[in-house]
């Protein structure tokens, strides 16, 4: 019993200093406002880390929103989704960029809830800089979700805390085949612990 006791403790403090650390925090300054993003380090720390070290590094110096999928805008697809995706989208290429392994939303305990942050990817393992913002709660990219065929979902690691009104502006900007005509441009990427 008295072991018992001494092993519990310790996890119990390890516990309650995960729960009490504070996560932090990255700011994008896009040509439309502010938005404030949550950073999941506990929960998903390959993403979260991956995302953190492309901020630092500056891999985001020309970063822009590109991307946005609507209601209207995917006719071909049978499980629609609604987000914004940004990133490098072409330079420097994103593909040159060594991707991360996939952490799914089943290992995390994330899930894709309206201002959730998240990687976009092709295949699993093939995640690297690019990402999207959830635009209300999309169920169908979490893991075993049918958004993409492979069922493995996509790694949720972060949560828009302030400037979704942003994120709904970004989205509602003219596209052609969710494709923006005019590219979001995200002026600075920063840690605003």
């Amino acid at each position: 019993m008295r072991k018992a006791i001494i092993f519990i403790i310790p996890v119990l403090l390890l516990a309650f200093q995960a729960a009490t650390q504070e996560l932090p925090r990255v700011e994008m300054q896009t040509e439309l406002g502010i938005i404030l993003v949550e950073i999941d380090t506990i929960n998903a720390p390959l993403t979260a880390t991956n995302f953190l070290q492309h901020v630092e590094a500056g891999t985001y110096k020309n970063a822009c929103f590109y991307r946005v999928v609507r209601l209207d805008n995917q006719p071909n697809n049978d499980v629609k989704i609604q987000v914004i995706q940004g990133g490098m989208y072409t330079e420097p290429r994103f593909e040159t960029i060594q991707p991360i392994a996939h952490e799914t939303t089943e290992a995390t305990g994330l899930k894709h809830l309206n201002g959730t942050m998240s990687m976009a990817r092709m295949e699993p393992g093939t995640a690297s800089t690019e990402f999207f913002i959830c635009v209300g709660d999309q169920p169908e990219l979490d893991f075993g979700g049918k958004r993409n065929p492979d069922g493995q979902g996509f790694a949720a690691f972060g949560q828009v805390i302030s400037g979704m009104d942003v994120v709904r502006k970004i989205q509602q900007q003219k596209d052609e085949q969710q494709t923006l005509v005019d590219k979001v441009k995200i002026k600075e990427i920063k840690t605003a612990f």
